[in-house]
């Protein structure tokens, strides 16, 4: 795990979270799950639920997005034979507390035992993919680096290799943070992921520029990885503009490394 405190007491971190608090009821298909994460603090996540013999993919979503946001978009996932479970962070949606990178990437670990814990005592396959959008790729890449042995794959959605990228894209306040060790812990935890990997990101993409994706695919460990570039999707258009690719892509990535 990169040391994020220098981000985390700097008026960058004013710029890199979006916390919004929103919550709907849960839909008549789906479950909630409220995981403690310290004293006081729990996060919510939404178990979406199509059929026992479909995969998981452990989601962990984009900035200014919450659990609730995914009520519309699961069934999409459901129609493909995927089973989705959408993770907030602290201060969004219902969940406690205040965000944080150092929170974010140890409450993704606890996360993920809660969630691989509920879905074992309910009877789901131990088949667990994970995958990050935007700002959720931190979490994502996180958990692909210390559990390869109990995940299929890694999907990356309009991500990065390193918060820290985005930080000089956009040109956020760093002073005082040691931008260049950061970024550096970060390359040195993905070339250490072995998992097979798919990543998706916009040709578009002005937040996440494309050549982050790029960058990443480049980094990481994996011998089986794939870069799928949507043609004329920008940062929150991708899905709807790559609809039928993205989900084929999605798709067929869970069946090859789901087979035994």
């Amino acid at each position: 795990m990169a040391d994020y405190s220098s981000i985390d007491q700097s008026l960058a971190i004013r710029y890199i979270f979006y916390p919004r608090r929103d919550f709907t009821e849960c839909p008549e298909n789906a479950f909630d799950l409220s995981v403690r994460v310290e004293e006081g603090v729990s996060v919510q996540c939404r178990f979406y639920g199509g059929d026992v013999r479909w995969p998981w993919i452990l989601f962990f979503h984009g900035n200014g997005e919450v659990v609730s946001d995914y009520d519309g978009i699961a069934p999409l996932y459901n129609r493909k034979g995927l089973n989705l479970v959408v993770a907030d962070y602290r201060g969004y949606g219902m969940s406690g507390g205040f965000p944080t990178l150092a929170t974010l990437v140890r409450d993704a670990h606890v996360l993920f035992k809660a969630v691989t814990d509920e879905l074992a005592g309910r009877g789901f396959k131990p088949h667990l993919w994970v995958m990050g959008r935007s700002l959720g790729s931190i979490s994502a890449l996180e958990l692909a680096s210390k559990h390869q042995e109990a995940i299929r794959g890694l999907i990356i959605e309009s991500g990065f290799t390193s918060v820290v990228r985005i930080i000089k894209h956009l040109g956020l306040p760093a002073e005082g943070i040691p931008l260049e060790e950061i970024d550096q812990e970060c390359v040195n935890m993905v070339k250490g992921i072995c998992l097979p990997v798919l990543i998706i990101h916009g040709e578009e993409d002005t937040l996440v520029p494309k050549k982050e994706a790029e960058e990443l695919h480049r980094n990481l460990g994996a011998k089986k990885k794939e870069l799928l570039i949507i043609p004329a999707a920008d940062h929150n258009d991708i899905l709807p503009v790559g609809f039928d690719t993205y989900f084929r892509a999605v798709q067929t990535f869970t069946e090859v490394t789901g087979r035994d």
